[in-house]
């Protein structure tokens, strides 16, 4: 196996071919850092550029996970290194991570992510923006990022308000986990397919007869992506409790929403569970997370990522991240000593600072 964290190759022969990025820390469930986002990033620049280039495959090795996330050690480390800030590598590496959010959103060329297994995270954020979002039968999808005192970034702000009703408010605030039927139905996923069927596609986009024409190109890959699945899609369970999901999470008062979430009693496991993930998560990320969704709605990509980068840059400037990174992943007591009890209790001018200009917080720069 190659020690590259990310195997650059191509599908195909001749004139045009296909482009190929391959996550390869599966011990890690191939969990972003900066170097791999340096080589995704330079790689689909260039790419773009290439005319022998027809379209972008995006997976990950292993059959655990296309991408788990970032790597929120070293993040952590910036963080607690540089108290107040500015924390120049955490920082930097959003930048740079959004700027290849931005690219693959935004892509001139077909992009086809094969979403298998964990997706969660900085890997949700490189799927959401691809043209073609392929989820397999053990395809898990999340946003988990209030159980550390983050928020869903990496255009986050975008795609989970563009999910039907309140799933991507309530995804944001509980760290629920979906599967490929409920990522189908909410819009953040494309195509079902077995993973064994990844051979199959990587055959056929290999051998597929290319244009000059990206727009004929999206056909070609549809035309591919379009055969009957190797296996049966699992039930979802999103789709039967919208009217749970849209009466939990509705209005615009985040303490009533958490009193009607704390409170529920029902009978419904994933839902038990992901009252227990708000419950356990930190209450003032919950702040941040739910009036960054709500100023967003209307946002362009661009001010997405703006201010996306100003309220990460301030949130790493902020010990409450690297507490629940230390709960959750370093010392792995899962008891974080969170500043605040309840969303109730926290101020409103300590969330305002959050949403300030980070002086000295690198800015984003877009190709295009």
């Amino acid at each position: 196996m190659s020690e590259d964290v990310v195997i650059v190759s191509t599908l195909g022969e001749g004139d045009r071919r296909v482009g190929r990025l391959t996550l390869n820390v599966p011990r890690i469930l191939n969990s972003l850092d900066a170097e791999m986002i340096e080589i995704m990033l330079g790689k689909l620049l260039e790419w773009a550029e290439d005319d022998s280039i027809a379209a972008v495959y995006i997976d990950g090795e292993g059959d655990k996970a296309f991408c788990a996330g970032g790597d929120v050690h070293e993040l952590r480390r910036s963080s607690i290194e540089n108290p107040g800030g500015p924390c120049t590598y955490a920082e930097n590496f959003f930048a740079r991570e959004y700027q290849m959010n931005y690219v693959l959103f935004t892509y001139p060329k077909p992009v086809i992510c094969w979403g298998h297994g964990v997706v969660m995270g900085g890997g949700m954020g490189v799927m959401a923006g691809c043209s073609h979002r392929v989820v397999s039968e053990r395809t898990r999808i999340g946003m988990p990022e209030i159980t550390i005192a983050l928020f869903p970034d990496v255009g986050g702000s975008y795609f989970l308000n563009r999910t039907p009703g309140m799933i991507g408010r309530f995804l944001s605030l509980t760290s629920a986990h979906i599967n490929a039927a409920d990522a189908l139905f909410a819009n953040l996923g494309d195509v079902f397919l077995a993973h064994e069927q990844r051979h199959e596609v990587m055959a056929a986009l290999a051998s597929a007869e290319w244009t000059e024409d990206p727009h004929t190109n999206h056909a070609v890959v549809d035309a591919i992506l379009g055969m009957t699945p190797a296996a049966e899609m699992p039930v979802g369970v999103v789709e039967p409790l919208m009217s749970d999901i849209d009466a939990l999470m509705a209005g615009d008062n985040l303490g009533a929403i958490s009193d009607r979430l704390l409170s529920y009693d029902g009978e419904n496991a994933w839902l038990q569970k992901a009252r227990d993930g708000f419950a356990h998560g930190s209450k003032l990320a919950a702040a941040w997370i739910f009036r960054q969704l709500n100023e967003s709605v209307h946002y362009s990509l661009k001010e997405v990522f703006d201010t996306e980068l100003r309220l990460g840059a301030n949130i790493m400037r902020d010990p409450e991240f690297a507490e629940g990174v230390r709960a959750l992943l370093v010392d792995k007591d899962r008891q974080p000593k969170w500043q605040y009890d309840s969303v109730h209790d926290v101020p409103d001018a300590v969330l305002e600072t959050f949403f300030q200009e980070a002086e000295g917080a690198p800015e984003m720069h877009y190709p295009w």
